[in-house]
This record gives C-alpha cells, structure tokens and sequence, in this order.
C-alpha cells in the first residue's frame, strides 16, 4: 500500500483542477470479497483493488484508513479520511448526509438460511443483518414483525448462522455467496426468496461517498470510474473476483 501522499493536478473530463489536499481512503475490511484482512494485517479485495485504481487514475498515492462500519461516516464527517470506498449503496438518506460518486456496481441482496428454507419461515426466525446498511433499513421497513439480529459486520452473522444461533441472513448477495456459502461454513446453507433491490431501500449502486461541498472531489472519482471502465481497468479488476460484470445496469 502506498503511503506518501502528493498533491496532485487533478484532470477530469470538466477541465485541471489543481487539489491541494491529501487523501485519505477510508474502507472497512470485514466485507469479503469486496473487503477483507489479510492474515498479514493488510486489506484487500474488490473495494481495495477500486481505490487503488482510482487514486492511480487520478495521479494521487493514497493511504488506506481501515474504519469499523459503524463509525465509517463520522469518520468523513470528522476528516479522518477524505472519501469512502467501501460497497456503500446510494439512497436517499445517506445523500442528506454525504454526495456520492456515480455509482461503480450494482447487486441485489439475497436471504441466506438452511437449504429448503422459504420466505414462509421467515416470520418465526431470527434474521441477522449488519447494524446501519440498507439491509437493516429494508428489513425494519418490509419485515417490521421479524425478529432481527443486529451485527457489526456481515462475517459476525455468518458466524452465528453457522452456528445456528439465528435462522437466517439478510446481505448483498455476492459478497453472501463468495463470503459464506462458497466456503466450508456454508455448507446446507443456500439463498432463498428473489433476489431483492427497492430503490428506496438498496439505493441505485454503490458510490464512492464525500463531504457534501466537494464536487470537484466527487466529480473526479465519477470520470475516473468512467475512465476506469473505458480502458480495461475495471474489467480486469472484475474479473479478478466475479466470473460476470458487477457493474449492473
């Protein structure tokens, strides 16, 4: 991981902007294979590979800040780092508090149980979910009478379904499946019930979030994300994790 930082003539497709500010990246690490910690200490994954690239494409060496979910926004709020890379869907709340990049992919979330299980079980089992995402929101807004389970990373509620000590778990579904169910804890566990995305609820794809006011910031990390996706980059990244194109339509 690069940690000199340099600041930099920002180009983007508006015009050269010159951004006296170092950067800082804050991702989380819990969130395989989009984010996770190595045995070494260090993160890697899907997230890690994006910000890397991005700050390539932008001309910056930046230092990645390993930040717990729950405290990821203040983080930024606080300046302890200056944009979040980290699977964070675009919705409607988040944009009262933080602007957000275009987005740079885009997938629905899934129910993880035991096999055989239906959405019929769902209203006498214990969901787990992790504590402030949008499957949170969506499981209070859509199943307000099922019992839920609140957990500070997805892994946690993995390891309690795993363990049988909740019936279920409500999550992205790619990172359900590469975290959980492709592994040796997932085995007789499977997805049921449609994959799900409310507008409302999983927002439009996850995007790069900055301080509301930094639109030169926020714009650059838009055209490089196009950049990225124009001159291969992207796709070689994708293809490093997933055997289709998370990008979404």
């Amino acid at each position: 991981m690069k940690t000199t930082l340099l600041s930099l003539a920002l180009v983007t497709g508006l015009g050269a902007q010159a951004v006296a500010q170092s950067l800082n990246i804050c991702v989380e690490g819990a969130y395989p294979p989009f984010s996770f910690t190595t045995e070494s200490g260090s993160v890697a994954g899907f997230d890690i590979d994006i910000a890397n690239a991005l700050c390539d494409q932008l001309g910056y060496d930046c230092t990645l800040v390993k930040t717990g979910w729950d405290g990821i926004i203040p983080a930024l709020l606080e300046r302890k780092c200056d944009a979040i890379v980290a699977s964070m869907a675009i919705t409607p709340e988040r944009k009262q508090v933080v602007d957000f990049s275009m987005k740079y992919y885009n997938t629905p979330a899934r129910f993880v149980g035991r096999e055989g299980m239906t959405m019929d079980d769902l209203k006498d089992a214990v969901v787990g979910v992790q504590r402030g995402t949008v499957h949170h929101d969506y499981m209070r807004g859509e199943h307000p009478r099922v019992d839920i389970k609140l957990y500070g990373s997805q892994d946690e509620a993995f390891l309690d379904l795993a363990a049988g000590r909740i019936d279920a778990v409500m999550g992205e579904s790619i990172a359900s499946a590469t975290g959980f169910l492709d592994t040796d804890s997932g085995e007789g566990f499977a997805f049921f019930g449609p994959p799900i995305s409310i507008p409302k609820y999983h927002g439009i794809g996850a995007g790069i979030a900055v301080r509301q006011g930094e639109e030169d910031l926020r714009n650059a990390f838009s055209h490089a994300i196009g950049e990225l996706r124009a001159n291969g980059t992207y796709q070689k990244i994708n293809q490093k994790y997933f055997d289709f194109d998370i990008f979404g339509g």
